[in-house]
């Protein structure tokens, strides 16, 4: 999914997106909602089939990019 897409989902969702990197929005994201706060964060394999961010995460646990789980 494109940034400006994640941005404007954020809005719609009551986050201010500012300067986020992406998978930082995309964390802030599932913390306002509630959800596990997971993005990229699990290696080998995800049983969230559903998330709509999966592609998204799998894509950059394949390039190998860490993020870490920060509180907003």
């Amino acid at each position: 999914m494109k940034l400006e897409e994640i941005r404007t989902i954020a809005r719609t969702r009551g986050v201010h997106p500012g300067r986020l990197a992406k998978a930082d929005l995309i964390l802030s994201i599932q913390r306002m909602e509630g959800n596990a706060v997971c993005f990229a964060a699990v290696e080998g394999g995800c049983d969230q089939v559903g998330c709509c961010w999966r592609d998204d995460c799998m894509a950059a646990v394949r390039k190998g990019v860490a993020v870490m789980k920060k509180v907003f």
